[in-house]
This record gives structure tokens, C-alpha cells and sequence, in this order.
């Protein structure tokens, strides 16, 4: 279970690091999508801080995605070496994945977005906006990612128990 907390940890810490290149170095308009409409509206004025800042943040965020993949490699590499069953496996990732949604539900959503000026700090041109005091802006994806978790944790459980 240590195995599984830290690796949960890890894929917090990436998100995070997600977030903050996406913020700071604005690597591009797509990414605006996940903050409330009138913080994307007025964000999309904003400017990189420096010429190279998309090229940097979307290296970032590549390096991020990769790590994503480590820990789940990780995760199931570790669960086959150490004889996981199915079963095993299966809580492995789903604490894995909702611990990574809580992550982003708590931290990133309400006390990132709402709670603090985080943004703000680096997208200047976004400061108050409405959508920064709305907690629950975006319920219905998150509820419709939340749905899906447990299908992607059963997904990678039965791959992961076939190398076993």
C-alpha cells in the first residue's frame, strides 16, 4: 500500500506541475477550456511572459504525460513482480485514480481556482473575473470523469493481471 500511496502522491505532484507550466508558460488557448468561461474569455488575451514560454510549457507538460504513464507502468510493472491478483491490482489503481481526482477536485479546483489568486499571479488580465468565486463551475465533467474512473481502473487491472 506504501507503493500505491506514493505513486498516487507522484501522479499529484505531475498534475500540479501540469498546471503551473500551463499557467505560467501558456503553451497554448486549448488548456483554457478547463476554467470557467469568463476567466478562458479573458485569459485568451494574455501573452507567453517570453518568446520561447509555449515551446518550455508544452515540453513541461509533455514531460508530464510521460511521467502519468511512468506511474502507471510503474504501478502495474511493481503489482506483477510482487504477485498482485486482479483484485489487488484493481485497488491499486482505483486508489491510484481517485486519489489523483480528489487531488484535483480539493487543491486544484477549489483552492487553487477559488480560494487563491494562483492564476491570477500569472495570467494578470484575468483578475476579477466572476468565475473565480464559483466553486463547482465545471460539476458536470468532473462528475462524468468520476463515472469513468472505475471502468479505466478495471481496464488497466485486467491488463496488468495478464503479465502476472
Amino acid at each position: 500500500m506504501t507503493v500505491t500511496v506514493i505513486l498516487t502522491l507522484l501522479m499529484c505532484a505531475l498534475l500540479f506541475l501540469m498546471i503551473w507550466a500551463a499557467g505560467y508558460f501558456y503553451p497554448w488557448d486549448r488548456l483554457l477550456d478547463f476554467f470557467p468561461e469568463d476567466v478562458a474569455e479573458k485569459a485568451r488575451l494574455h501573452k507567453p511572459p517570453f518568446p520561447a514560454a509555449p515551446v518550455i510549457g508544452r515540453v513541461v507538460m509533455a514531460l508530464c504525460v510521460l511521467g502519468f504513464a511512468g506511474v502507471i507502468v510503474y504501478g502495474g510493472w511493481d503489482g506483477v513482480r510482487n504477485g498482485y491478483t486482479f483484485g489487488r491490482f484493481l485497488v491499486r489503481f482505483l486508489v491510484i485514480l481517485f486519489g489523483l481526482k480528489a487531488f484535483d477536485i480539493i487543491v486544484l479546483d477549489y483552492v487553487l481556482i477559488t480560494r487563491t489568486r494562483f492564476f491570477q499571479h500569472y495570467i494578470p488580465e484575468t483578475k476579477g473575473c466572476a468565475g473565480y468565486h464559483r466553486f463547482g463551475y465545471n460539476r458536470k465533467e468532473q462528475i462524468r470523469r468520476i463515472l469513468l474512473l472505475p471502468f479505466a481502473a478495471l481496464l488497466t487491472a485486467w491488463i496488468c493481471s495478464l503479465f502476472r
